[in-house]
């Protein structure tokens, strides 16, 4: 018995308008702008453009997991626990900050470079998990794997960079629920994506134009859409308006916490987040290293 597949529909569209940020990047953010605050699990996504000199120096994080996806170019990354690395075009870092790290995030200018381009999502941890160590998932391009709904010849591809998608499963392992996907349509087409009932799930268009669902509206590049949760919904189904769209989409478990946010601090109380202070003030709990430590990269 085959089950019936009902498409979620947009609930929300929220276009992303290119800021600065940090130290000469460019970003488009959606997720955490004043349009689009806290999505349960997601608390930020940026679609970031670093030009030369630009950068995102030593700086702390505790209770979320953030996830570096490039798109073009690369980034090297550093962090207090001693790990360090590069992100190519293609690949992915999933960061779990647990308790507490101090880390660098530099982009790659070197002579005949691309300009690095790609996202960051910043993933609230489930309060059980807010102060487990800090851990790292990395995959290169050729660890991700790619999904082919119509086929390897059909007009579009899936890179499963965590869940799962048409048979195919990422290597990534979460702390909470989580599935991102990038979506290149090389032809106008359609697909459908299987999605857990009632999970929060998002898509943001970066190049190209969109419908959702039986809704004809053309949804065009830099919006992110947020999507309905009704309980019979099995998943979404998105159709490419133009050749050459791309897009990611993103699903994730709601977290029933309250979220308490300062800066690279994430939280679930008032009291966590000044306890998380005076650690780090006091150098402790995760930010043992937090007046002791600077990056090589960060600091040239």
């Amino acid at each position: 018995m085959s089950i019936s597949r009902v498409s979620r529909h947009v609930v929300k569209k929220v276009l992303a308008i290119e800021q600065s940020e940090g130290a000469g990047a460019r970003v488009r953010r959606s997720i955490g702008s004043m349009n689009l605050r806290n999505l349960t699990p997601f608390l930020m996504l940026d679609h970031f453009r670093i030009g030369k000199g630009a950068g995102f120096p030593d700086h702390p994080h505790r209770g979320q997991a953030t996830v570096t996806y490039m798109l073009q170019g690369s980034s090297r990354h550093e962090d207090s626990a001693g790990h360090k690395g590069t992100i190519v075009a293609g690949g992915v870092q999933w960061m779990c900050a647990g308790k507490g790290i101090i880390h660098a995030e530099m982009p790659v200018h070197d002579e005949g470079h691309p300009e690095p381009v790609g996202f960051q999502l910043w993933v609230d941890l489930p309060k059980e998990f807010k102060l487990v160590d800090p851990s790292y998932q990395e995959l290169g391009p050729e660890g991700i794997p790619t999904a082919y709904p119509e086929g390897p010849n059909g007009p579009v591809s899936i890179k499963v960079i965590s869940g799962k998608s048409h048979g195919v499963e990422s290597p990534v392992r979460p702390l909470g629920g989580c599935w991102f996907f990038h979506v290149k349509f090389d032809k106008k087409g359609t697909f459908f994506q299987d999605i857990p009932a009632g999970w929060t799930t998002f898509a943001y268009v970066f190049k190209g134009g969109v419908s959702v669902d039986e809704d004809s509206t053309r949804l065009e590049a830099f919006n992110t859409l947020v999507f309905s949760s009704e309980p019979d919904q099995s998943g979404v189904s998105i159709t490419a308006l133009d050749d050459e769209t791309e897009l990611i989409l993103v699903a994730g478990e709601p977290l029933d916490q309250t979220v308490f946010q300062y800066g690279p601090f994430v939280m679930t109380t008032k009291e966590e987040i000044q306890k998380t202070l005076l650690d780090y003030q006091l150098g402790r709990n995760g930010f043992e290293k937090a007046h002791t430590w600077k990056s090589e990269i960060g600091n040239k």
